[in-house]
């Protein structure tokens, strides 16, 4: 659980469920609080280690006691229940401003993902108005918890350059170790392939300027995607959600989506399955 008081805190549902670490059990009529008619069940451990806004946590897929944090002052802290409530790494610089999301992959503990917020400062003096957009690359960054840190500022392993706009959320995926999503303000879902990053061979048709990693975009949504979760029982099938204010006045937008196995299975497959298909198509036509 994450907060503005700058804490990060601990808890477990099997206290309630097992009667344990309960702190209060209200008689009935007593108290005003409508929070109090039940037991109230105490946290596990308070973390202390930011200094502004904790704005999301993940857990280590292979620990219930290790997890990460990430907030409003660019740190990515790592923390240890087994060893105290202090941080065991942090990395202090992990962006060049807020950090609004984070995700430990679930196929290889020593990768997170980090997705960075953008500032906007606008300064106006009487009739002359200075504006300073202290927006930077708007990058998913990938670490490895074995390498994290050089003298506290973060050393990621990859920048992934691709959003026009703070970035929201990012998921790995449950199926794939080298694959994530990332979706940002600029209204767009990015699929990328950390394998496909540096690998000389690209296909033809590919533009020159796309990110290195980037495969697939859903730009499905009219407005910024706040939110998506992929689908664990369903292989490449995503849930995503906009928040469409800024477009429509109100409301959101959810959608439900699978991607074409043409995007993702091998190319040499793809090409040869393709070609049985163009084969078809002329001899097809070629028929009186």
């Amino acid at each position: 659980m994450t907060g503005k008081d700058k804490s990060v805190v601990l808890w477990s549902i099997q206290d309630h469920i097992s009667g344990g670490s309960i702190v209060k059990q209200n008689k009935p009529g007593e108290g005003n609080d409508k929070t109090a008619e039940g037991p109230s069940v105490g946290p596990r451990g308070i973390f202390c280690g930011h200094e502004d806004t904790v704005e999301d946590v993940a857990f280590c897929p292979s620990s219930a006691q290790e997890f990460c944090s990430v907030g409003d002052d660019s740190c990515l802290i790592l923390w240890d229940a087994r060893v105290g409530t202090g941080p065991t790494i942090k990395v202090e610089k992990a962006h060049d401003a807020d950090l609004h999301c984070v995700d430990w992959n679930p196929h290889d503990d020593n990768l997170i993902l980090t997705g960075f917020v953008s500032i906007h400062v606008s300064f106006s003096f009487a009739l002359l108005a200075l504006k300073s957009d202290l927006s930077a690359d708007n990058t998913v960054r990938m670490f490895d918890r074995r390498n994290l840190t050089s003298n506290g500022v973060g050393s990621p392993i990859y920048k992934f350059e691709g959003h026009r706009a703070a970035v929201l959320c990012v998921q790995w995926s449950p199926d794939e170790s080298s694959v994530f999503g990332s979706s940002a303000e600029d209204g767009l879902l990015n699929i990328w392939d950390y394998d496909k990053v540096g690998k000389k061979v690209e296909r033809p048709s590919k533009s020159p300027s796309t990110p290195a990693g980037l495969f697939f975009q859903h730009a499905g949504h009219r407005d910024k995607v706040v939110d998506f979760h992929w689908n664990a029982s369903d292989p490449w099938t995503v849930v995503s959600v906009s928040d469409d204010c800024d477009s429509t006045g109100g409301g959101g937008t959810l959608q439900i989506w699978r991607m074409s196995d043409l995007i993702y299975r091998p190319e040499e497959e793809v090409l040869a399955e393709l070609e049985k298909f163009k084969s078809h198509v002329i001899s097809c036509a070629s028929k009186p």
